[in-house]
């Protein structure tokens, strides 16, 4: 076998994984997980000296796949910005040889919005009829993509700061589906809504829990930057609260760390993450409350979606 790996750049990755029925991937991913047949370590955060960046690396195995893989993702600090990449690295378990080096930039946005999608669909009340989407850009547009059939939604609100002067944007998302509605405020958005998803890069909080008319499911994933979180921390100690992995989630989610150090949040109140709901160990729950799922992003699906272009691409 060759020690090259196949190489995969964001335009390739773009067109076969939407060949993919992404959220079946990630349904088997945490069916597994559950099971014991997917190992997911902590992330690692490797910091640049004098505060010029991080790289974070996500790894896990897939052993019924028999692959090994680790998405590595630099923040590297410059004048006009911060630039952000990842690649995923694939690797057979049986030769120890590399497999692929797929440019993750679009697997991210898949996984991201995937994830977010099947929390949604094992979490949200049967008849949830309105949807907020709090971000408008691609992150965004792929959670509208695969939430958009998952319930009977009789509305779909989408507001970002910038879209009213973006109608190029605002007629993407309404090319999406047609019940878009581009709100002209953040209130507006998330009046009476049963599901709002938070799909920002924001470092601070987008919306104030406490102030919704009603329970709600909120879905959340935030950004790279430290300690980063779309809810106040504090918020947490009123909610019912899942996320992707209960055993690395807490230790990088920037709303969980802080609430833990400051509000007297516990993560022994996770009441279940998508690896229990998947496998039926915890129920969906009802709605005497909020409910919040947060996701950090992990290693194992980046490296499910890789394994999967791989196969399709040989």
């Amino acid at each position: 076998m060759s020690s090259t790996p196949y190489v995969i750049d964001q335009t390739q990755a773009r067109e076969l994984l939407a060949r993919i029925d992404v959220p079946q991937i990630l349904r088997k991913l945490f069916r597994d997980l559950a099971a014991g047949h997917a190992v997911q370590p902590a992330q690692q955060l490797v910091e640049f000296p004098q505060g010029a960046g991080d790289f974070i690396n996500y790894l896990g195995v897939l052993a019924e796949d028999g692959v090994y893989g680790v998405k590595t993702s630099p923040y590297i600090v410059r004048e006009q910005g911060p630039l952000v990449t990842a690649w995923t690295l694939l690797m057979s378990m049986q030769t120890g040889q590399p497999l692929l080096l797929c440019d993750a930039g679009e697997l991210t946005t898949a996984r991201t919005a995937a994830t977010t999608a099947v929390a949604v669909n094992a979490l949200a009340p049967l008849q949830a009829a309105r949807l907020a989407i709090i971000g408008s850009g691609k992150v965004a547009q792929a959670h509208l993509h695969y939430v958009k059939t998952l319930r009977d939604w009789q509305s779909i609100n989408v507001y970002s700061p910038t879209l009213s002067d973006d109608p190029a944007t605002a007629r993407q998302l309404q090319a999406l589906d047609s019940r878009v509605g581009i709100a002209d405020s953040r209130e507006t958005a998330i009046a009476e809504a049963d599901v709002i998803m938070l799909c920002t890069s924001s470092a601070g909080p987008v919306i104030d829990p406490a102030t919704l008319s009603k329970p709600a499911l909120i879905t959340s994933i935030s950004t790279n930057a430290p300690r980063a979180h779309e809810v106040p921390p504090q918020s947490l100690n009123d909610m019912q609260v899942f996320c992707d992995y209960r055993l690395t989630t807490p230790g990088s989610a920037g709303e969980m760390l802080i609430a833990s150090e400051q509000h007297g949040w516990d993560s022994s109140a996770i009441l279940g993450d998508l690896a229990d709901l998947l496998s039926e160990k915890v129920q969906r729950p009802g709605y005497d409350r909020h409910v919040f799922f947060r996701s950090i992003g992990l290693g194992l699906e980046d490296i499910a979606l890789a394994n999967a272009v791989y196969h399709l691409s040989n």
